[in-house]
């Protein structure tokens, strides 16, 4: 079976077009059968627990198990179908039991305690040490100290959770489908940008329709709403996004919200914590719910009078330009990008021929040269799971592989909205070799028409620069063990690498390197660099609050006890209240269709991107002092926070690259907030 076997192709890649749907079931199985009978071998192993045939035995096993997974899970996110997705059905209580065999194996736990309650005497690295306590912790925390009967409870609990968050999903993505706007009068199209109009025509032909289909799908949806003139025609595309979910009807999540809320705080409490928030929050830099909820309270105290202020400023200029008396939440985006044109006369349309994707893409790869000594080269003789996948050899400038690449860029039926990095295949060193990582990045941008190739808007190119952050830090990952390696980081500290990428976006010295009109090839005007910079923190106290209240509404479902929370819509608008700014829009609710943490891993972390930004402002502030393509500040960052992966803590990982501790300073300037 092809899956389960060492991969007979170029640099150990996934042979996606050997492998049909019909192998993952069997795959898995044999996957999950190969990985006990490691376990089985470090349990049966009669010499005294060691850290090698213990610790260091457990994080080498399940490999093949683990590759099959990321393989199969990546194509159910970037490339479904109904087959797919009932695999995943099948296969996610199968991989739930498994992990629960194992944390639950109580000879196995008592070996692993064995080497942890003599780790003083043990003279192990700091990467040893710290894959010593995730793997006791990783029993501990999931119920290897409890009695049979709740450890029962817990496996229960599990099943149902993870069976859960994958129909919320799938809830999700068919309702993002289920909706079409169809317009066949031209003159509802007024306000929108060619391509925008062109990419909706596509889409009419391809369904054999006249006229132009507008979907929720993100390319479609944020210049519909950030440029239509037609309110009526916003309002209806706003309120079909955000009642995702929310109808009523099979696809609605509000009973299945409420049953993770609920499940996760039993979970928490059968483990010993006070609610969910605890439970995670022990394992990130944060610590506690009560440091995260006071960290969102005060950047909100200094976020709020600079939101107020724009909101009343935007009021204001719609009811000057529209004479609207009340602005509505379909009328935020709208307005803003004629205030911002208005401020700074900068429009994302006349933006976006400098931002061509292929010379984005390629900018990126230049600063990632300058910044860690990489080159990207297109490889033709790997597979790839989509043709509009590319593929790139990732070498050092002593020319050995650092990493393959795939990029994938555009939407398409069986792709989640959004934008992300994953991997293919994990960094480790095993036996003296250094296997490298398959890194993927998977975004929603406009495909290239007829006429034109695909340009960004400058909201796009961040996206990109920031998954392209993410995947430095697989790429880059230098670790022994494939737990710690790469993006396997506490969830406050995974967005740094990302976050951080995105400051170059706005550097006149990096903007240089890949902004040039796609037709003309002149530079970026240099005063169109100024008013990107300028507009930077245009309405950041407004961004900062619905960030905020979207961090607060995460508290709020897991940082107490959700039983009594009957009303999701009437929950939601009381943990809204402080941060509200727009009037409540009765047919829409947010956790419905809030993946990041119903289905995602950002439960009681939502807070993350925030707290990151403290880190990036404050990172990148180090940059600006030495200089953006500085070799030393670079090299820095890459020997003590990309390549290093999870193997110490966060905090000493910044120090040693900073020098001390972050500040919020760096942020409130950047932001405008001081």
């Amino acid at each position: 079976m092809i899956l389960t076997q060492k991969f007979q192709t170029k640099y150990d890649t996934a042979p996606f077009s050997q492998i049909k749907n019909e192998d993952f079931l069997p795959a898995f199985q044999e996957g999950i059968a190969l990985a006990k009978t490691e376990i089985d071998a470090i349990v049966k192993n009669p010499a005294a627990p060691t850290f090698e045939n213990t610790i260091e035995a457990m994080a080498f096993s399940g490999d093949i198990l683990d590759r099959i997974s990321s393989i199969f899970f990546n194509l159910n996110s970037a490339e479904t179908n109904d087959e797919l997705q009932k695999i995943a059905q099948d296969v996610s209580p199968l991989l739930s039991e498994f992990s629960n065999d194992i944390r639950l194996n109580t000879d196995l736990f008592a070996k692993v305690k064995a080497v942890y309650e003599q780790k003083d005497q043990l003279n192990l690295s700091p990467e040893q040490t710290t894959l010593l306590d995730k793997k006791y912790k990783s029993f501990s925390r999931n119920g290897a100290n409890l009695s049979e009967d709740k450890k029962l409870q817990l496996r229960e609990i599990d099943k149902e959770l993870s069976k859960l968050s994958l129909q919320f999903g799938e809830n999700v993505l068919s309702e993002t489908n289920a909706f079409q706007m169809h317009l066949t009068d031209e003159k509802d199209l007024s306000g929108l940008p060619e391509g925008t109009i062109e990419a909706a025509r596509a889409l009419a032909k391809s369904q054999n329709q006249d006229g132009w289909i507008f979907t929720l799908d993100h390319p479609s949806y944020i210049p519909f709403l950030t440029y239509a003139d037609n309110r009526v025609l916003r309002k209806k595309m706003a309120i079909a996004f955000g009642a995702k979910c929310f109808q009523n009807n099979e696809y609605d999540n509000q009973a299945i919200v409420l049953k993770i809320a609920k499940l996760r705080f039993d979970r928490a409490n059968l483990l010993g914590y006070a609610t969910h928030a605890h439970f995670v929050l022990e394992e990130r830099m944060a610590q506690t719910p009560e440091k995260v909820t006071s960290f969102l309270q005060d950047l909100m105290a200094k976020a709020k009078p600079a939101a107020e202020r724009e909101f009343k400023q935007l009021t204001q200029f719609a009811k000057e330009l529209d004479g609207i008396e009340q602005l509505e939440k379909w009328d935020g985006a709208y307005y803003s990008e004629k205030l911002k044109q208005q401020l700074f006369n900068l429009d994302d349309e006349k933006l976006k021929p400098y931002f061509q994707l292929e010379k984005v893409l390629a900018g990126a790869f230049t600063i990632a040269q300058k910044l860690y000594g990489l080159t990207f080269t297109e490889i033709f003789d790997i597979d790839k799971y989509h043709d509009e996948v590319t593929t790139y050899e990732v070498k050092d400038e002593n020319g050995n592989l650092v990493s393959i690449f795939y990029a994938d860029f555009f939407p398409r039926k069986g792709k989640r909205n959004g934008a992300w990095m994953t991997s293919f295949k994990s960094q480790y060193i095993k036996d003296g070799v250094n296997e490298r990582p398959h890194i993927s990045n998977v975004c929603n941008f406009t495909k290239p028409t007829e006429t034109k190739p695909s340009l960004l808007t400058f909201n796009e190119v961040t996206t990109l620069f920031h998954e392209f952050g993410h995947g430095l830090h697989g790429m880059l990952a230098n670790t022994t063990y494939p737990s710690l390696s790469g993006t396997s980081v506490y969830w406050d500290f995974v967005e740094l690498p990302s976050q951080i990428m995105e400051n170059w976006c706005y550097e006149a010295e990096a903007l240089a390197l890949f902004a040039t009109h796609y037709e003309t090839g002149e530079m970026i005007p240099m005063d169109l660099v100024e008013k990107i910079k300028e507009s930077a923190s245009f309405q950041e106290g407004m961004a900062t609050m619905r960030q905020l209240s979207f961090g607060l509404l995460d508290m709020g479902w897991h940082g107490q006890d959700p039983s009594g929370i009957t009303d999701l819509k009437a929950f939601e608008t009381q943990q809204f209240a402080a941060t509200q700014l727009y009037p409540d829009v009765k047919e829409n609710a947010m956790s419905t269709a809030f993946s990041h943490i119903f289905q995602g891993g950002y439960s009681s972390g939502y807070y993350s991107y925030k707290w990151a930004e403290v880190l990036d402002a404050d990172a990148f502030d180090y940059f600006k002092e030495k200089g953006v393509f500085n070799k030393e500040v670079a090299t820095k960052f890459k020997d003590n926070v990309l390549s290093k992966g999870g193997t110490e803590a966060p905090m000493v990982l910044y120090k040693r690259f900073r020098g001390q501790e972050p500040k919020p300073e760096a942020l409130l300037k950047r932001a405008g907030l001081v």
